[in-house]
């Protein structure tokens, strides 16, 4: 854990640092926000960053925006800074801590973010082969793809591989390269020099150089712009970096770690991925089953994050009935544990009993999970394509492939990386795509928002 502590407060961020150093965090701390500012940007970069609530939050919350430095905000302030407190959780920080810091606060605080998100819980034998793999080449130099469906827990996997390999106390960085726009996925990766294009207005270290010594997660990889694959696969065989717009080459020593939801192997045939990097990445292959592969793992996990999200809630933990537990055992699970995750989160929300039961497991807008899957599902679907038959009548190909993303979008919640994957198609068509309505005038949700519906 890498903590950055921005801020004063009359030495009462200092004892937190204290306190944050006994439960084995790695502590920065900077005395404003634009030194905070340079530390991330030298490289040296932080899992959480705790912030004199005094301080401009909105600001540096947008600037950190502005340079793609994905680092969670929490607020720190005297209890009766109620008036700050709220502003800052507006302005985007994730949480708000009182002082003086109390010990086991800090310490919940650290080990949400940390240990907790990256739980790999199995008990299924398909998913024991898999983590028996994992186990046997963690300790090695040898680079990792790790492949499955969407939600499968590879970043998670990745993580486990790391925390057992001989680099597990040096950094664990991860880029998502389909949530940043290729365009600044180079500099993401291998950092920039001052005025190496419009924007640049200090050095940034990128993340090769912050993974030094450390291992690399380059999450989905396969919708990285092929010209840009061939700098990475220099990369990774000679070790050596150039920053954008820099002059001499940079020597790293890191693990590379790779996801990818597609079939890499297929992508490569396809020319839309180098060969030559899926075989320097694919050395050894860790393939996650999809949950509904892996019926000993549902009740596992359905067992762990009820009792997480009934922690994280302040609730009492309950049992699961054993209508429910035949109910989840059964369902599909086409999300996965992400889906599951997020289904029995909503369960200890809603279960008003002594136990969750099966009208606790609900999908987000409140319709039971078994009326959804067992209400009439032949019906419905027949219905639902009589329907969706009769309403392309009249319309052109292109008016139909824009309704079915714009609605793929909506469903998605904006969600670009999610709505690609329901279309089967790479981040980058779909960017395009959107793009190109949105030149039109169409309305194109952002993350988190759906369009506005009129009629």
């Amino acid at each position: 854990m890498r903590l950055l502590i921005v801020g004063t407060l009359n030495g009462q961020l200092s004892t937190a640092t204290k306190m944050a150093m006994a439960k084995g965090a790695k502590v920065t701390h900077t005395e404003t926000v634009d030194q905070a500012i340079d530390t991330l940007r030298s490289g040296r970069g932080a899992d959480l960053m705790m912030v004199d609530v005094a301080a401009d939050i909105a600001n540096l919350i947008a600037r950190l925006q502005s340079e793609h430095i994905c680092v969670p905000v929490v607020a720190c302030g005297v209890e009766t800074d109620a008036r700050a407190a709220v502003n800052a959780i507006r302005a985007g920080a994730k949480e708000y801590i009182p002082l003086p810091p109390d010990a086991e606060l800090i310490a919940a605080v650290l080990a949400a973010v940390a240990e907790e998100s990256h739980a790999l819980v199995f008990q299924d034998p398909k998913m024991a082969s898999v983590v028996k793999l994992a186990d046997q080449v963690a300790a090695s130099e040898a680079s990792i793809l790790i492949t499955g469906e969407s939600g499968t827990g590879k970043e998670v996997m990745a993580h486990y591989v790391h925390s057992r390999s001989l680099r597990r106390d040096k950094p664990f960085i991860s880029v998502n390269c389909a949530a940043i726009p290729e365009n600044l996925l180079e500099s993401e990766l291998f950092g920039h020099e001052k005025g190496a294009f419009t924007g640049a207005i200090a050095r940034r270290i990128g993340k090769f150089e912050e993974a030094d010594g450390g291992t690399l997660l380059l999450d989905e990889i396969s919708e990285m712009d092929i010209r840009l694959q061939a700098k990475l696969l220099r990369a990774i065989q000679e070790r050596v970096i150039d920053r954008v717009g820099g002059k001499t080459p940079v020597r790293v020593d890191i693990r590379i770690i790779a996801t990818s939801n597609r079939d890499l192997q297929s992508e490569a045939r396809a020319g839309r991925f180098r060969e030559d990097l899926f075989y320097r990445l694919n050395v050894v292959n860790l393939q996650l089953p999809p949950l509904r592969e892996r019926p000993a793992d549902i009740m596992a996990l359905s067992e762990h994050f009820a009792k997480r999200y009934a922690r994280t809630n302040g609730l009492v933990s309950k049992p699961i009935s054993t209508e429910a537990r035949r109910f989840l055992a059964h369902h599909r699970w086409t999300g996965n544990v992400r889906e599951l995750e997020n289904t029995m989160h909503r369960a200890v929300l809603l279960a008003a009993g002594d136990e969750i039961d099966i009208e606790a497991i609900r999908l987000p807008d409140g319709t039971r999970l078994d009326d959804a899957n067992l209400g009439g599902v032949a019906q419905k679907a027949a219905a639902a394509a009589d329907s969706v038959s009769r309403a392309f009548v009249g319309k052109t190909v292109s008016e139909v492939e824009q309704d079915l993303i714009l609605q793929t979008l909506d469903h998605c919640l904006g969600n670009r990386t999610h709505a690609a994957n329901i279309l089967g198609i790479s981040i980058r068509t779909l960017r395009n795509k959107l793009k190109e309505y949105g030149e039109q005038g169409i309305s194109i949700p952002t993350p988190g928002e759906a369009r506005p519906q009129f009629g």
